[in-house]
């Protein structure tokens, strides 16, 4: 899930001159819990059987600015609480009115559409692409791109997906890279801690990528970027062509030039009936995040290095530079 965003940002014309100058580029990036496609094997390997709620455990909104100087990677948590528009349901042709939900729902109730309608309703940011993966191409994009090394400064231990990583380095292949991005076990800090694992994972993926001279290598980008399309269901407007492209661009972005950051939370509201316990955004802080993504400004002012809360919390949800996540 998370890899696809160290490689295939962008699609066809959007890394070339975009149709809203000085604005920059925005996608979607939406991994699913989609897992029909992996072995009984890997399941009981990697503890990722269950029954899938067809629903998006990863939304990053990616912008890259319009000089292609500067990535900047928002994650939106899905226990957010959302506002679904009234729709025309595709299959029954029934007008189905609005009403609130949980933000990862909305892939399984009107799929990718659906979720990216919301996400533009919810942040006011115009969504130009946008890139879905599930756990099949995840693992094996991963392994093609000779596994991710990770670090941690404490263990990490989840109950539910049996992650157990000591201190120190890990070159994860793609079913413990699964394990990785998926466990939100490890600790209190729940869905906001599996987001920072995320960013950090994404950061390593990326550095890897670069110092293996993968990302301007074109075959084993083509490869890659096969793998990681796939053959969707959906017309994402990407090409592999289009993937290889952008990762020369990407090779020239340094650590310190990427952003991360989750939205900004104000703590829960009150329990809805029929859709449970949801976050709060934070509307102040979170209108700014969004408003600077779409003046194409960085989220961190010049200068200014913040470091991660480990583990991070509701109240410190400052954005991190890549670099401030990244192995020392």
């Amino acid at each position: 899930m998370v890899l696809l965003a160290a490689v295939p940002l962008l699609g066809n014309s959007a890394f070339r001159a975009p149709a809203k100058a000085d604005h920059g580029t925005n996608i979607l990036l939406l991994g699913t819990d989609g897992r029909d496609t992996i072995t009984p094997e890997e399941k009981r390997k990697f503890h990722a059987g269950g029954i899938a709620c067809d629903c998006t455990d990863v939304m990053m909104l990616v912008h890259l600015s319009e000089r292609r100087d500067r990535v900047s990677v928002v994650s939106l948590p899905r226990d957010s609480l959302a506002q679904f528009p009234a729709r025309r349901d595709d299959f029954t042709g029934k007008q189905l009115p609005a009403h609130p939900a949980k933000l990862n729902n909305a892939y399984a109730e009107g799929g990718a559409q659906l979720t990216v309608r919301t996400v533009q309703d919810m942040t006011h940011v115009p969504i130009d692409h946008f890139l879905q993966i599930d756990f099949r191409r995840f693992m094996d994009a991963v392994d093609q791109a000779g596994g991710v090394e990770v670090c941690t400064a404490r263990r990490l231990k989840d109950s539910a997906t049996k992650l157990d990583l000591a201190p120190g380095r890990h070159r994860l292949g793609g079913g413990q890279s699964l394990q990785y991005v998926r466990s939100r076990h490890v600790d209190g800090s729940a869905d906001l801690g599996r987001i920072q694992r995320q960013h950090r994972f994404l950061v390593a993926a990326l550095r890897g990528l670069v110092s293996r001279h993968v990302l301007t290598d074109p075959e084993a980008m083509l490869r890659i970027g096969r793998t990681l399309l796939g053959a969707a269901s959906v017309d994402q407007g990407f090409g592999s062509g289009d993937l290889v492209e952008l990762a020369s661009v990407l090779s020239r972005v340094p650590l310190s030039g990427t952003e991360f950051a989750t939205v900004p939370i104000a703590g829960f509201n009150p329990v809805i009936e029929g859709v449970g316990s949801t976050l709060r955004w934070d509307r102040k802080k979170a209108d700014q995040v969004f408003a600077d993504l779409r003046a194409d400004r960085p989220l961190i002012p010049a200068g200014q290095n913040p470091l991660p809360g480990d583990p991070p919390d509701m109240r410190s949800s400052l954005p991190v530079r890549g670099s401030s996540l990244a192995c020392r």
